[in-house]
């Protein structure tokens, strides 16, 4: 769902931008006011993950490929507002450094899938799973229900939304592009859906204090044991997994070829790592997992210094 240079109008691109920009901004002033030093290593750890899972395409029927979004899932672990920044620090890292997603189009990108799909799919888990709490948890099944429906809730209306926007530019009517788009991203829904679910299953079972938690405050476990256990996790899925992820294009760039649209081939910007491969190394599958890991601790690092910042005491 990553928006490339070329498809948005400048005054789309703009308005979203804008919005993009608010959006994070409020975030940011709501998370500055929940966040506490140590729980910063979870906001790193799960954007780092979120990054990792990104590169992990699967087949969708029709030779369309999907991929998580990720954003309901950081909601509800980390609250909405945090996850806006984690969820913007993938972002900016996959556009910078990676090629992915157009630099103009980077703040629809962030609108999309970093502002409406956190608080979509945080909305969505609540009204889903209630309100019950500390002592009146409601069970692991309601908790994993809740989020595959919001997952999937969340991804058809980021999908929507990227649809109107490409509708607004001019590019492509809206009842030829709102349709394709939703239609396609309810079938990748339900990989997202699938994926959320057996996170938070497994995160149940092994940390299951890190869910449902008012503040992010201190947890009952140890800061470090947290950065050791998910960056280990997403150093796995990206050395291991993600040469091997489905080539097939995704929902948008599926969309897109359908209506006729092609990216702007102008780079705005370099990017050091386009294509998520490090330049020079013989072997494909290599370039691809050292810049895969290279990735997620570029995430987790710049994550963790946005926290850092966010959590610094004022000094007004």
């Amino acid at each position: 769902m990553h928006v490339p240079d070329g498809f948005l109008s400048t005054p789309v691109a703009v308005s979203c931008a804008a919005l993009g920009v608010a959006g994070v901004g409020a975030a940011a002033t709501s998370t500055r006011a929940l966040l506490g030093s140590r729980a910063v290593p979870r906001m790193g750890v799960t954007a780092a993950f979120v990054f990792s899972a990104q590169m992990i395409n699967f087949p969708v029927a029709g030779g369309t490929s999907g991929h998580l979004v990720g954003g309901a899932l950081a909601a509800v672990l980390l609250g909405p507002s945090a996850a806006v920044i984690a969820m913007t620090s993938v972002l900016v890292m996959q556009c910078l450094v990676f090629g992915d997603g157009g630099l103009l189009a980077l703040g629809a990108n962030v609108l999309n899938m970093a502002v409406l799909h956190p608080i979509i799919g945080f909305v969505a888990y609540r009204a889903v799973v209630g309100r019950g709490g500390p002592d009146r948890l409601p069970g692991a099944a309601r908790h994993i229900a809740s989020i595959a429906f919001a997952s999937w809730v969340a991804t058809v209306v980021a999908a929507a939304t990227c649809a109107g926007e490409l509708a607004l530019s001019g590019v492509v009517a809206p009842a030829v592009v709102l349709p394709a788009m939703v239609a396609v991203h309810v079938a990748i829904g339900l990989g997202e859906a699938l994926i959320a679910a057996l996170v938070l299953a497994a995160i149940l079972r092994l940390r299951p204090e890190l869910l449902d938690r008012p503040r992010l405050g201190p947890s009952s476990g140890s800061p470090g044991s947290i950065v050791v256990l998910g960056l280990a996790t997403s150093l796995g899925v990206a050395l291991f997994l993600s040469p091997f992820a489905c080539k097939w294009p995704d929902g948008l760039e599926r969309v897109a070829k359908r209506v006729g649209l092609e990216p702007s081939h102008v780079q705005v910007a370099s990017a050091p790592m386009r294509d998520y491969v490090i330049p020079g190394l013989g072997s494909s599958l290599l370039a691809t997992s050292l810049a895969a890991a290279a990735g997620v601790l570029l995430v987790f690092g710049l994550s963790c210094a946005l926290g850092l910042w966010l959590a610094a005491p004022s000094r007004s």
